[in-house]
C-alpha cells in the first residue's frame, strides 16, 4: 500500500461562540476565537489516500485530478469565507473548529474519490495546531 498525499491552502474566518453562554464565558472557554468581529486562519489542508499504483503510470492517482477535486468539493467552497455563516455542509450551530472541520472534510470529499481509497484529511489552522482524521 503506498500513501500520496495533497496539500491545499486556503483562507477563512470563523468564530467560536456559545449563544447560551454570556461574554465571559465564551472568552474564557474560546480565547481570541470568540472575538465578536471574527477573525481568520491560513489553513493548510493534507489529504492523504492510499492505493497501488497503477503498473503503467506508477500512480496511485493522477495528482491533478486529486488536486482539482480537492478545490472543487472542498476548497472552492470555504475559501474567503465565513465558516459560520457560508458553508452550506457546516450544520448551523456546529463549532467550526479545526477538529470539526476535518469530519466534515471527509464526509465531503470520500464519496468522490475513484481508484484510491481516503487514508486522512489533516488541517492546520497555524503553524502549532492541527487536527487529523482517519474516518473512524
Amino acid at each position: 500500500m503506498v500513501y500520496l498525499t495533497r496539500r491545499e491552502r486556503f483562507n477563512a474566518a470563523h468564530k467560536l461562540w456559545v449563544s447560551a453562554w454570556d461574554d465571559e464565558t465564551n472568552r474564557q472557554v474560546f480565547g481570541k476565537c470568540a472575538n465578536q468581529n471574527w477573525h481568520g486562519h491560513n489553513y493548510d489542508l493534507f489529504v492523504t489516500v492510499k492505493g497501488t499504483p497503477d503498473p503503467l503510470t506508477g500512480f496511485i492517482v493522477d495528482v491533478k485530478v486529486l488536486s482539482q477535486l480537492i478545490k472543487t468539493v472542498i476548497v472552492d467552497r470555504v475559501d474567503h469565507a465565513n465558516l459560520n455563516l457560508d458553508v452550506d455542509f457546516i450544520p448551523e450551530g456546529m463549532q467550526p473548529t479545526t477538529e470539526n472541520l476535518v469530519m466534515l472534510f471527509w464526509k465531503e470529499l470520500e464519496p468522490h474519490l475513484q481508484g484510491c481509497k481516503l487514508h486522512s484529511i489533516r488541517l492546520h489552522e497555524t503553524e502549532n495546531i492541527y487536527a487529523e482524521y482517519f474516518g473512524e
